[in-house]
C-alpha cells in the first residue's frame, strides 16, 4: 500500500528540486550530531516552523529506523493507528514502513490498531520525513498516528509497548514526536505557556507534561505522542532533554499579536 503525500505543494515544496533547495537552507549539516533516543520535532508550513525542525534533526545521529508518533487533527477510528505495511511518498521518494517493528510494537498494545486510512490526510507526520530524507536516502519508519482522546494511561501504555518492539528489533532506532505548542495567542503568552511544557520535557516528567497541558489549558496538539515518546525513551534508558531550538510563527510574519509556537528538542 502507497500512502501518498498529501502535504507537498501546502506544507512545503511539491517540486524535488524547490524542496531540497529549500531544506538545505532549514538544515545545518555542521552541528555536532549526539546520538539520541527521541526527538520533538514541530510539524507546521517548512516556511513557519522548517528552521526549528531543521535544527533538531541537523542535531542528532540518524539511525536507519524511526518511529514517529504524530497528533491526529482529525477523527479516527483507534486510539492509536499504525501503518504495518506499505511505504510513504514524498517528492523525495519512497520511504518503507518498518513492518517488522511494526507487528512487534502491535503484539506490545492492545489499542494499536492498523489502520491506514487514519494517515491519508494528515500532515504532521509526513512533514517530517523530507528532513530525513535530505540526510539519509534509505530508512523505515513505523507511522503511529494518535487520537486526541488518548488518556495518559493510554498513552504510558502505547510508550512501554514503543520501548519494547525497540529492544526486541535489537538496534539502533530515532524516535519522533511531531508538536506545535501553542496556538493563535501573543508571543508572549504563547512562550510564557510552552515553556512550562517544554521545562515538564526536560525534567523528563510524561505525566507533569500531560498534567500542565491540561490545567494550564496549552494549545500543545501533540503533548499525547510527547507523552508516549517520553515514557518510551525513560523505559530505554534515558538520561536527560535538551532544548535544541524555540520560535514563534511571529518570528517570520514580523506578527507577534497571534502566533503558534515551535519547539525543538533532543533526548539523550
Amino acid at each position: 500500500m502507497k500512502r501518498k503525500a498529501s502535504a507537498a505543494g501546502a506544507f512545503y515544496p511539491g517540486s524535488p528540486t524547490e524542496l531540497r533547495r529549500m531544506l538545505g537552507q532549514l538544515v545545518e549539516p555542521g552541528a555536532k550530531k549526539e546520538k539520541a533516543l527521541a526527538v520533538i520535532s514541530p510539524h507546521a508550513g517548512y516556511i513557519y516552523s522548517g528552521s526549528v525542525a531543521g535544527a533538531v534533526f541537523s542535531s542528532v545521529e540518524l539511525p536507519d529506523t524511526f518511529v514517529i508518533l504524530a497528533p491526529s487533527h482529525r477523527p479516527i477510528r483507534s486510539l492509536f493507528a499504525l501503518m504495518k505495511d506499505g511505504e510513504w511518498e514524498t517528492p523525495l521518494g519512497m520511504v518503507p514502513v518498518a513492518s517488522e517493528l511494526a507487528g512487534s510494537i502491535m503484539a506490545a498494545s492492545k489499542l494499536a490498531k492498523e489502520d491506514p486510512a487514519a494517515h491519508a490526510e494528515e500532515h504532521s507526520l509526513e512533514v517530517q520525513l523530507p528532513f530525513i530524507q535530505y540526510f539519509k536516502p534509505r530508512f523505515s519508519i513505523v507511522p503511529i498516528n494518535i487520537s486526541y482522546f488518548s488518556s495518559y494511561q493510554d498513552l504510558e501504555a502505547l510508550g512501554k509497548a514503543v520501548a519494547a518492539g525497540i529492544r526486541n528489533l535489537n538496534k539502533d532506532v530515532l524516535i519522533v514526536a511531531s508538536t506545535d505548542m501553542s496556538h493563535y495567542i501573543s508571543r508572549d503568552e504563547a512562550k510564557k505557556k510552552d515553556f512550562l511544557a517544554i521545562q515538564k520535557v526536560l525534567d523528563l516528567d510524561p505525566r507533569g507534561l500531560f498534567d500542565v497541558v491540561k490545567s494550564e489549558d496549552i494549545s500543545m496538539c501533540g503533548f499525547q505522542p510527547v507523552t508516549a515518546v517520553l515514557i518510551a525513551a525513560k523505559e530505554l534508558g534515558a538520561k536527560k532533554a535538551e532544548l535544541v531550538r524555540y520560535a514563534t510563527s511571529g518570528d517570520r510574519t514580523g506578527d507577534y499579536s497571534e502566533v503558534v509556537g515551535y519547539a525543538g528538542l533532543r533526548i539523550l
